[in-house]
């Protein structure tokens, strides 16, 4: 079976395209009105509960889509409800999540920045944020848009993920290294 990547990367392409010949005067197109929608609706799918019963064989096509259209709480607009027709009429409801992620990474390209994972062991301020960011974005050609999670599993330090590269100066990747080393 193809991956769920491989799968997505044509439907994550024509919204984005879809939202990019949406541009306005001032150039800016519609895939960041558009994010919100389509974060919603994969986040239901990705839910276990609204999986389950959005598999339930006694719905008909229609069913479902007015279920995660009533669920996602807001109005979706017209491209991204086309998209969740598509997408439930080829019984490929499983791939919305990562739809939204390439969604993502193309939105992000366009506007040449890119998500930022930042994992602590310990609460950090917003001016150690700050000052972490302005030494990554030396280090990334693009403006950098943070989201801190708390990880008490690192001990001490900091991990960043930056797309599909990861800074770990945590002191549980330093544990685990020595460890390697030391049963080596």
């Amino acid at each position: 079976m193809a991956e769920l990547s491989t799968i997505a990367r044509p439907y994550a392409e024509a919204l984005f395209a879809a939202a990019r010949a949406g541009t306005d005067s001032k150039g800016s197109g519609q895939s960041g009105a558009w994010t919100a929608a389509v974060d919603a609706i994969a986040g239901l799918v990705a839910n276990p509960q609204a999986a389950e019963a959005l598999a339930n064989p006694a719905l008909s096509d229609a069913q479902r889509y007015d279920l995660i259209a009533a669920l996602a709480g807001q109005s979706l607009p017209a491209p991204v409800a086309e998209l969740l027709k598509l997408v439930i009429e080829n019984g490929r409801l499983a791939i919305l999540p990562e739809v939204a992620a390439q969604f993502h990474t193309l939105h992000n390209a366009a506007e040449g920045s890119a998500d930022c994972v930042i994992e602590s062991a310990f609460a950090i301020s917003a001016d150690e944020v700050a000052s972490l960011l302005a030494a990554l974005e030396k280090k990334f050609p693009f403006k950098l848009k943070p989201e801190v999670r708390l990880n008490p599993q690192l001990i001490g330090g900091v991990r960043v993920t930056v797309g599909d590269r990861v800074l770990d100066s945590s002191v549980r990747a330093r544990l685990d290294a020595m460890q390697a080393r030391l049963t080596a």
